[in-house]
């Protein structure tokens, strides 16, 4: 029991590399800016805008191969990220969040 616990731990749940709330949270906020830049570019060009959904994934990918390399470099990202994100949540002051 005590062996799969500390396997779970080290070894988190990856998308392509990448820990599984790194790549979510990536793709969540890609895609947002990508439909505030396609709603802006709609409502200021109309139809002859020059969003690209292209633009969007090159972005994804990019961004996820740069996760994929500091994720190499601390397997534990995701978590540190995902227990900040908690601590924002909880409005848990910064100096208490080292």
């Amino acid at each position: 029991m005590r062996q799969q616990v500390l396997k779970a731990l080290a070894n988190p749940a990856r998308i392509f590399y990448v820990p599984y709330t790194l790549a979510v949270i990536n793709f969540a906020v890609q895609f947002i800016v990508f439909i505030v830049i396609f709603v802006i570019g709609l409502v200021m060009y109309g139809a002859d805008s020059w969003v690209n959904p292209l633009y969007f994934l090159i972005s994804v990918i990019v961004v996820h191969l740069i996760l994929a390399v500091y994720s190499k470099r601390d397997p534990q990202l995701g978590q540190i990220i995902s227990a900040k994100l908690q601590l924002l949540k909880k409005k848990i002051p910064g100096r208490l969040a080292a």
